[in-house]
């Protein structure tokens, strides 16, 4: 229960909901290779609409539109002084992205001659009537939702009804009857959403026997089923709190671990159930009612859920078809093939893809991304020129070495595998290691030649991370409240009646925090010294079965209910010294280097013309007729270039 967690809770439901769709359909848009995060420079007119092979924009939108703030010239930006050209943007942004954005127009390029193949068109008025039909979905307004979906996921009205909407609506012509749902689909959904859950403890271990062992045990005293989860049990998030587990819901997860969680009567202790590898116990705390909501009523959002469902996997069997019967070139990764097709990409069924259309659909989806790692590049560049620094490959195979021994990426003597590690971070993080060299392993070690002169470990340091380590902690359940009138309405409820019970019951009704809702109020133990020192000092006041006052976390307000307090771990502060030193250091290190990092940016002038902002000390003009904006003021470039 971090005041991070509690801050992170959505309040508003049904702009939850959109937000969750929002990302739904970003997926989709992905499958279908579509543009989802298009900086659109232009907008295809009306006319280009009515044919497959544009897809449209929305009615009110005209040809050769330029977004509004965008800048006519090609500096891209100013950092102290120095520009960043539309050149060098475009080419950073191809050398980081031109895999993945060609496979997604190659793929477009792919829908969109099947669709003229089969005469299969998508109007205006469909696209107007769908961006309606969402919005209303998630009982907001048609603007409100378009706000909405530009200003939290960068997706302007005009790349919504063309990247999305068109190529949504094109697959469901294309899927036809696919999509059609069953009495019994709806049924299992609807139980899913709606339908009685259970609140259970849960044990796994990956040996049988014992798993036999310790249900032979707690059938006997089911009491000690929270205790022994927390000794034995192998899944670590739920044996931290008990072994208190999210409620099991019917049609969504293992069919015989819920059909087991469904047999049981509250207090009861479980069969062995077989999952994976693991053998895994149950005890059942409480049965969940069903939600009072009719089928009938719902049944018609039930319907679309399922219909999308079933668009995403027709969206990957459609392009699997597609893809194996289209006749795919591609030369951008052919070196021969470049040098006798100059300025092609790729092309599909004869019809080419150019190297400048791609450069600039990588800039449109990822232009101020990109200008921004570029900006804080030239930053750090600035910045050891300043110190007279330089960043050797010694130094980049060192901070590569450091981050596969953090992760455990070692050989058998215990020395960092980076072979493995690279492989791993390639796979993983799906980027080249050129790219993970250059924009993951040189910030980071150039951060550090400028940081590390700042750090030292102090005895104090060890001191309080030998307590947080090894020390006794809390064991408590929380409260988490996003106002106080309602914490003060809590807290007397809670004070009127003390049991950890009751407290649960609050928990599970009031708390925004997602985790201690649904554990009803069960939460890790609080450990010295972990960055919450007004909220630590009150749980360590607090003896078992007492009620804390209301404690303010940020913009939260917490109850805490004491339950009593760990063992402190029986080890010797000098046997872990060394240990401690290492992780103290690290942690301050990275603490310093993000500092550092925001002194650099804070105290340069940095002209961001594409973003259309502007930050740091007033200063001179930089470039001949051109004003220097105030800090933090939107740019308006008036020299085109």
């Amino acid at each position: 229960m971090s005041c991070m967690d509690a801050e992170s809770v959505q309040v508003v439901a049904g702009a939850s909901r959109a937000r969750r769709y929002a990302t739904w359909l970003v997926s989709v848009a992905a499958t279908l290779g579509a543009a989802w995060l298009v900086r659109a420079e232009r907008v295809p007119s009306e006319a280009a609409a009515q044919s497959p092979a544009k897809p449209p924009a929305t009615a009110e939108s005209g040809e050769n539109l330029p977004r509004v703030g965008r800048p006519q010239h090609d500096v891209m930006a100013l950092v102290n002084g120095k520009d960043i050209s539309r050149k060098d943007l475009v080419e950073a942004c191809v050398r980081r992205f031109g895999e993945e954005v060609l496979e997604s127009l190659v793929n477009k390029r792919l829908i969109m001659n099947h669709c003229e193949k089969r005469g299969i068109q998508v109007t205006q008025e469909e696209i107007a009537a769908e961006i309606d039909r969402m919005a209303r979905r998630f009982q907001l307004g048609r603007e409100q939702w378009l706000e909405m979906l530009e200003k939290e996921r960068g997706i302007s009205p005009e790349q919504y009804a063309r990247d999305i909407i068109w190529p949504t609506l094109a697959l469901r012509k294309l899927a036809g009857d696919t999509l059609s749902v069953s009495d019994q689909e709806v049924q299992q959904a609807y139980q899913r959403e709606f339908g009685e859950m259970v609140r259970a403890r849960l044990i796994a271990v990956s040996d049988e026997p014992k798993a036999r062992q310790l249900q032979t045990r707690l059938r006997e005293r089911p009491e000690d089923f929270a205790r022994m989860a927390i000794e034995v049990s192998e899944d670590v998030n739920s044996a931290s709190v008990g072994g208190l587990i999210q409620p099991i819901r019917r049609h969504v997860g293992e069919p015989a671990l819920e059909a087991e969680a469904f047999r049981l009567s509250p207090g009861e202790v479980s069969q062995v159930v077989a999952v994976g590898n693991q053998f895994v116990l149950l005890k059942c705390e409480a049965r969940i009612p069903a939600k009072d909501a009719p089928l009938e009523q719902v049944k018609p959002r039930i319907v679309e859920t399922i219909k999308d469902e079933k668009l995403r996997e027709a969206a990957q069997g459609l392009f699997a078809q597609l893809q194996s019967s289209a006749t795919v070139l591609n030369v951008y990764n052919d070196p021969k093939l470049r040098d006798t097709m100059p300025g092609v990409v790729a092309t599909v069924n004869g019809d080419r893809i150019t190297l400048k259309e791609l450069g600039e659909d990588c800039f449109l989806r990822h232009g101020e991304e990109v200008l921004e790692i570029e900006i804080s590049q030239l930053l750090l560049r600035q910045a050891l020129d300043r110190l007279g620094l330089q960043v050797s490959e010694a130094d980049l195979l060192a901070e590569m070495r450091h981050a596969a021994e953090l992760a455990g990426v070692v050989d058998g003597q215990g020395q960092a595998d980076l072979p493995r590690w690279l492989e791993m971070v390639q796979a993983e993080q799906n980027v080249s290691e050129k790219e993970y060299r250059q924009d993951a392993v040189w910030p980071s070690a150039a951060l550090k030649k400028v940081a590390a002169a700042e750090v030292a470990v102090t005895d104090e340091d060890v001191r309080k991370g030998f307590e947080a380590n090894y020390g006794e902690r809390v064991r408590c359940r929380a409260i988490v409240l996003g106002n106080m009138r309602r914490a003060q309405e809590v807290w007397d409820k809670a004070r009127r009646n003390g049991s950890a019970e009751y407290f649960g019951d609050l928990a599970e009704e009031y708390s925004i925090e997602p985790t201690s809702k649904a554990l009803r109020g069960e939460v890790p133990p609080l450990q010295r010294h972990g960055g919450q020192p007004h909220l630590e000092e009150v749980a360590f006041q607090l003896q078992a079965g007492q009620l804390s006052g209301i404690v303010q976390a940020g913009d939260k307000f917490v109850i805490l209910r004491c339950e009593g307090r760990t063992e402190r771990l029986d080890v010797d502060e000098e046997e872990v010294r060394d240990l401690l030193v290492r992780d103290i250091y690290e942690k301050k290190l990275r603490i310093a280097m993000s500092q550092k990092f925001e002194e650099i940016r804070e105290s340069s002038r940095i002209d961001n013309y594409l973003a259309g902002v502007s930050s740091g000390p007033a200063a001179a003009p930089t470039r001949a007729g051109e004003q220097s904006p105030r800090r933090d003021v939107a740019v308006q470039p008036t020299v085109a270039r």
